[in-house]
C-alpha cells in the first residue's frame, strides 16, 4: 500500500504537537459491490488521534474516494482507509466506521429498500480503549 499512498499524497504531513481527537463525519461513499457489480453508496466517519503528525482534512474524503474507486467490499472498504491513515499519520489510533445501502439488497433478491450495513475498522488506541472508541461512536452518532 506504501508505493499507492505516497503516489496519491507525495508531501509530507504537517507536524503538530496537539493529540486530540480529530473526526470527519459524514463522508459521501460511491462504489461498486465485487459480488454482484451493482453500486452500494452511504457515508464514512474517520476519526484519527494525532501523534504530532495532522493531514488536511479534505484528504481523508480522498482516501476513502481512493479506495472506493473499484470494486469493492465494504468490510475491505472501511479496513483499507484507516490502514492508510495509519501508515500516512502514524498516530495513535485510527476509526472508521461505515454504514451504506446496498443496491443488491434493493434491487435483487430480499428486494430490503431500507436495511443497510454497518462496518467498522478500530487501530490503535481505539481498539485498545473501550472508553476512546465509546467516545467516538457518541460523536459519530450525534446529530449537532
Amino acid at each position: 500500500m506504501t508505493n499507492l499512498v505516497t503516489s496519491i499524497f507525495p508531501s509530507r504531513p504537517i507536524i503538530d504537537a496537539e493529540s486530540r481527537p480529530v473526526i470527519v463525519r459524514d463522508i459521501e461513499v460511491f462504489s461498486m459491490c465485487e459480488h454482484h457489480l451493482v453500486p452500494f453508496t452511504g457515508k464514512m466517519h474517520i476519526g484519527y488521534i494525532p501523534n504530532k503528525k495532522v493531514l488536511g482534512l479534505s484528504k481523508f474524503a480522498r482516501i476513502a474516494e481512493m479506495f472506493a474507486r473499484r470494486l469493492q467490499l465494504q468490510e475491505r472498504l472501511t479496513k483499507q482507509v484507516a490502514m492508510a491513515i495509519e501508515e500516512i499519520l502514524e498516530p495513535q489510533g485510527v476509526a472508521v466506521v461505515m454504514e451504506s445501502a446496498h443496491l443488491c439488497m434493493v434491487m435483487r433478491g430480499v428486494e430490503k429498500t431500507t436495511a443497510t450495513t454497518t462496518t467498522s475498522s478500530m487501530l490503535g488506541v481505539f481498539r485498545k480503549s473501550t472508553r476512546t472508541r465509546e467516545e467516538f461512536m457518541h460523536l459519530v452518532r450525534q446529530n449537532i
